[in-house]
Order: structure tokens, then sequence, then C-alpha cells
């Protein structure tokens, strides 16, 4: 788990445009394989951002569809009502063919919808000239200004390309952060509680009996920044707790939803930044989890509302090393068509190279 794939159990992954930084999180080993062209196309797991952020950290593409649109049979589950499968490619047409290969309903997996899958690669072609560009402005506070001013240059070719740019507002953008990780860490408290190893995962040989055989196991079997993600949401589901934190974290998650479902009855698609920064430094920010977990800030909103949203690049920032930027697209529910023709247009203008 995290924002930077420092958390691994074997080793740190690094970042193919610098390997002293991070390739972003907690995707970021497929991130990194498709950005250093050992593979074509990965699968990566999205729970509030960390398909789309890694990709806007390595100059990729990444996309997380609408919660529901693929099946999430057989990954390991941190927050059931966030968690998506998504995927990473080079090209927007790459991720167009590869989430029209895993996209649909199955019914091993309750959570997925019986909603038709249409053909994203074939609809990359159709016109989209003339769509309206939501560009909220609580999503430009505290950005680092490199990448700013590459986000504001897309979306002046986004306007050049005949698109109708609207500022909008999303009020309650601020509450997102703290939303978020009331919601996930309570839910990975619980489902990660069947990791005792006794039927699921690791079990530490080292215990002499059974509380020692469960104490033992959780401890070693769970990294430093997982065992604090499970006492996080032990704690909010604690009694006496929940109201004041869970019960009020969900009530905040609909006024979220709701912003967007407003937003988008005067938008087609919204456009922001994917990270409010480039890629930092390995070591950076480990011992600080406030600031690794605000890598999330313009991730974390569209999971919680349960729409789609696609990374692309956006250029690089200047100097040495130039690291590459992300812009974020999102859409309404199920409407992941729409979304990749926004991506393609821009990729096709040359928007992924903008200088």
């Amino acid at each position: 788990m995290g924002s930077s794939t420092e958390n691994s159990a074997f080793f740190p992954t690094r970042n193919p445009h610098d390997l002293a930084r991070v390739p972003g999180g907690s995707s970021g080993g497929s991130a990194s394989a498709v950005a250093a062209g050992l593979a074509t196309v990965a699968l990566g797991s999205d729970t509030g951002g960390s398909i789309r952020q890694p990709a806007a950290l390595c100059g990729i593409v990444g996309m997380m569809g609408t919660y529901g649109r693929v099946s999430r049979f057989g990954l390991v589950a941190f927050a059931s009502s966030l968690d998506h499968v998504g995927p990473f490619g080079r090209t927007v047409r790459d991720v167009a063919l590869l989430l029209g290969t895993i996209a649909g309903h199955d019914p091993r997996d309750s959570t997925a919808a019986d909603v038709p899958v249409p053909d994203y690669a074939g609809a990359l072609s159709e016109t989209v000239s003339g769509l309206r560009v939501g560009v909220p402005n609580e999503y430009f506070a505290g950005l680092n200004p490199q990448v700013g001013d590459n986000i504001q240059k897309g979306v002046e070719l986004l306007a050049k390309l005949g698109f109708k740019i609207v500022p909008i507002s999303l009020p309650h953008t601020d509450y997102a952060i703290a939303t978020y990780y009331i919601i996930a860490t309570a839910e990975a408290s619980s489902n990660l509680a069947r990791f005792d190893g006794v039927r699921y995962g690791f079990r530490s040989p080292e215990y002499s009996d059974l509380r020692g055989m469960y104490e033992k196991t959780r401890d070693r079997g769970f990294g430093a920044e997982v065992k604090r993600r499970i006492m996080l949401g032990t704690y909010v589901l604690s009694s006496g707790y929940y109201d004041a934190y869970y019960r009020r974290a969900q009530k905040v998650r609909t006024l979220i939803a709701r912003d967007f479902l407003e937003a988008f009855e005067d938008v087609d698609v919204i456009v922001t930044p994917t990270s409010p920064l480039p890629a930092f430094k390995l070591g950076e920010r480990v011992d600080d989890p406030l600031q690794m977990y605000l890598a999330d800030i313009y991730t974390v909103t569209a999971s919680l509302a349960g729409i789609p949203g696609i990374s692309v690049p956006c250029g690089k920032t200047k100097g040495d090393p130039r690291l590459p930027v992300g812009t974020q697209i999102l859409a309404k529910h199920f409407d992941e068509a729409r979304l990749l023709q926004v991506a393609h247009a821009f990729e096709k203008a040359g928007g992924f190279e903008i200088a």
C-alpha cells in the first residue's frame, strides 16, 4: 500500500525516468514496467489513485473504470467499496483494447455491473470537438508550479481542438483526503482480518501457541504501512468512534459524489492534475505519512464517487531530470468511451509531449 511503491515486501520499485525517484503507487511496479518497455500493457489496482498516480509519475496512460466495470475476482481486497482493476499502456489505444478485454459482468464478483461493454477501441475515431470540459478551481491550490503550467497548457490545447472550457466548482474537495483515509482504512481493517495465518496468507513458523502464531504472523506478514492502515481503520470502527468518524465520512462521501453529479449536468468531462507534484525521491516521504497521503489529493475524489478516470502524459518538467507530468480526465458513470475519446484526441494533437 502507499503512493510510492517503497513498501514492497521485496524491494522498492524505481522510476525509469530517474532511478533515484519513486514510480508512484501503489501499482508502481506495473507502471514502471510499461514505462521501461518491459511490457506493452499491464494491470493495476486503483483504490484511491493507485493506477492514475503512478501512470502520471511514469509518463504513461493509466485508467480506472467506473466502480463495477471490471471484475475484481482474484484481487486481494483492500477497500471493497473503492477497489478497481484497470489497465496501463503507452498509448490510449492500448488502454482501450485492454479495458475492452477485461470489462464486463462476472457472476463471481457481486459488485461487477451487468452493463454492456462498448467497443472502446472502435469509438476512438468518433468526433469529440465541441464537448464541454470542466476545470475545477479547487484542484489547482497547492500545486507544483511546473505541474500547473503543463496542465494549463493541456487545457489550452483542448480549447484549440474545439472543446469548450468551463470553470466549475467541486466544493467538498477539501474533505476528500480525510474522508478517503477513514473509509479506506476501515475497510482494510475488516478485509485483512482474514489473513491470520490459519487459512489465508503467510504463517510465521516461530510460535509456541495459537495467540503467538496470530501475533507473529500478522506482525511479520504485513509491512509498516499496511499495519498503520489496519490500526487506523480499527480505531475509526471502534466503539465510541464509529459515528464520529466512519458514519460521518460516509455522509461526506455522498456530498463529494453529489458534487460530480451536479457538475456533469453542465460539462461532459472534467480535467484536473493527476498528482500535485512530479516523482519525488526515494525515502523523501517515508517518515511523513501525511505528506505521502496528500499525493493522492486529486485522485481520491473520483474513487469516492465511483466515476471513471484516466491519466495521460502532459509533457515533462523543466530542468534535470525532466520528469513526467500527468493530467487526469474524469467522466460520468459508465462513460469510459467518452473518456477515451477525449484522451485519444489529446494524444493525437501532441498533448503527451507538451513543452
